[in-house]
């Protein structure tokens, strides 16, 4: 690894020059509440060998935040020794000459399955594409929770009809802080429950508390519900 940032990771596995250039390969990073994800592919740009010290320290500058540049001493070396190492099949850990290097977020991506990425249709920063669509807009965790757990969103009161649940909202996931930042909260999980079961405990909940505004989501395996917060509830853990 040479360097990255928020949104990319730039590795070189041989520097040798070919016609005249390094091939520096550069791998997309989407950041999730989850974690850091690698994306699929990556693009490369050739570097004359002389400019590679400079390229890594123009293309991820200590001002920039997130981003982080491994050791120039020990790059200058491997260049000038020629170092090489097949390309990976796939970026792992353990494909990584420098990895104690390397940030720790970055090294869990290393060995997380990789994943298409997309820009957020509203914020423009790289996601993983189908983790959160709303109207057919691929958004990240961020702006999803804004846009579908917020006051606009498709609040109700009252159980659903079997008609409404065809129509729920789906995600791969919540998340809790951002939830209580919307004066929201998770007040039921449903897991490898049968579809029958886990609507009418859904609807359980909503029958019993007819005047407050709920709204159930599909989520990996199961259903969340969520409520809305009024005051006098108890904060929230963030857990």
């Amino acid at each position: 690894m040479v360097g990255g940032d928020a949104n990319t990771l730039a590795f070189v596995h041989d520097f040798r020059p070919e016609k005249g250039t390094i091939a520096a390969h550069l791998v997309p990073l989407a950041v999730t509440p989850m974690g850091v994800v690698l994306g699929e592919g990556n693009k490369h740009v050739g570097i004359a060998p002389g400019d590679l010290l400079e390229w890594v320290e123009r293309t991820f500058p200590a001002d920039v935040d997130q981003a982080f540049i491994t050791s120039l001493s020990a790059m200058d070396l491997l260049a000038r020794i020629g170092w090489h190492a097949p390309a990976p099949d796939r970026l792992t850990s353990g494909a990584v000459l420098n990895v104690d290097e390397l940030p720790d977020e970055l090294i869990e991506a290393l060995d997380r399955p990789s994943a298409l990425l997309v820009a957020c249709a509203a914020c423009r920063r790289l996601c993983v594409s189908d983790e959160f669509v709303w109207r057919d807009r691929r958004l990240c965790a961020w702006d999803y929770h804004a846009q579908v757990f917020g006051p606009r969103g498709p609040w109700r009161n009252g159980p659903y009809e079997e008609r409404h649940f065809e129509t729920l909202p789906a995600c791969a996931y919540v998340v809790s802080p951002l939830l209580a930042e919307l004066d929201v909260a998770a007040v039921l999980a449903t897991s490898d429950l049968d579809e029958t079961v886990a609507r009418q405990a859904v609807n359980l909940v909503l029958a019993a508390d007819p005047d407050r505004s709920y709204l159930a989501v599909r989520t990996e395996g199961g259903y969340t519900l969520l409520r809305e917060l009024v005051a006098g509830d108890a904060p929230v853990s963030q857990g």
